[in-house]
């Protein structure tokens, strides 16, 4: 099997050679060891070198207050850059003072146009420079649920999602539009070559969801059920992202149509590799499972692949083997993320 091969029967939990492999996306800190390591010039040949099956595009976004598309709105409205170092779900956004949809509306904010920061000719390049062999993955993150949280400041929010929720879905109803735009332009320009899309929002704590399954349900579903659609109607596979104790917002997740559910945080609670492939897997496959937080960082290359051949054993198929946070840091020796490949490229 070649890698797309790999990565479709995976999602449709058919028989597979190997499980699929994922790097993630590692921060720029980890980058320099990783290249070092594997003797490699650059994340492209450091991801053909490592034995990457996928391939991952940022959708690159450009606007005066940013150059993320995960930070495109400027809540602050002061012009400032609001890009990874800046921002935060926990601070007071524009509506934070809002106390209903008629406030919401005098607020008169400025929603970006996704198609004057989208350059399909950059989407375009940046596919093609994807090898032909490999998945490629677009990262539009379409995190709506999080945008939200930081368009009100998190504790505004949740609490308005009870008090008075017409104004929150005002508010998410805009952003889930803009990503949605954004989108149709990124698979518009890249001409059918991208395999999957992975979105999400983050609702768990290490102990278990951050707001009910009914207000996920309400708030959370609807958009991503949306945008789930949209990327079917391109033959497009989508992975849906949220770290921490999911395990309640599972059936949720499957329902509004997601391919697979990263990742397997392997240590929060609930998130139990075997018990996650007796409930749920008959109807999602999964990615992740490699825990980040104490195994990789800290544990020895035996131990991690000890790790992967419990996962293979488990998930036969329907698993993307891979760290459980897609941010890999720089306190993971290199020496591990071989161990991991090593081992999951071994041929059943």
């Amino acid at each position: 099997m070649n890698c797309i091969e790999r990565f479709i029967a995976t999602v449709e939990r058919r028989p597979v050679d190997r499980p699929a492999c994922w790097l993630g996306d590692p921060t720029p800190e980890a980058v320099p060891a990783l290249c070092e390591f594997y003797g490699a010039k650059d994340v492209m040949e450091l991801k053909k070198k490592c034995g990457d099956d996928f391939y991952a595009v940022e959708i690159p976004y450009r606007s005066p207050t940013c150059s993320a598309i995960f930070a495109a709105f400027d809540w602050y409205r002061n012009g400032s850059n609001v890009d990874v170092e800046h921002r935060t779900l926990t601070a007071e956004g524009c509506f934070a003072q809002c106390e209903d949809l008629e406030d919401v509306k005098k607020v008169e904010f400025q929603w970006p146009d996704p198609a004057l920061y989208i350059d399909p000719k950059e989407c375009q390049r940046l596919v093609d420079e994807a090898p032909d062999d490999r998945v490629i993955l677009g990262m539009l993150w379409a995190s709506h649920f999080q945008d939200v949280c930081a368009a009100f400041g998190m504790e505004n929010c949740l609490m308005n999602m009870v008090t008075d929720p017409e104004m929150v879905h005002y508010v998410d109803d805009r952003i889930v539009e803009f990503y949605l735009k954004a989108m149709t332009i990124f698979l518009e320009a890249a001409k059918g070559k991208v395999h999957a899309i992975l979105i999400g929002d983050d609702m768990g704590s290490q102990r278990g969801l951050m707001i009910s399954p009914s207000l996920i349900s309400e708030f959370v579903m609807p958009g991503a059920k949306r945008l789930i659609d949209l990327a079917h109607s391109y033959g497009v596979k989508v992975i849906y992202h949220s770290c921490g104790s999911i395990v309640e917002a599972i059936p949720l997740i499957v329902k509004a149509g997601a391919d697979v559910i990263h990742p397997i945080q392997a240590l929060a609670e609930g998130m139990d590799p075997e018990e996650l492939k007796e409930k749920f897997g008959n109807q999602v496959s999964f990615c992740g499972g490699v825990d980040t937080q104490e195994l990789l960082p800290h544990g020895t290359p035996q131990m991690v692949a000890a790790k992967v051949r419990e996962l293979r054993e488990i998930f036969p198929t329907g698993l993307i083997v891979s760290p459980s946070h897609e941010g890999l840091q720089k306190d993971v020796p290199p020496e591990n993320i071989k161990a991991m490949f090593d081992e999951a490229a071994k041929i059943y």
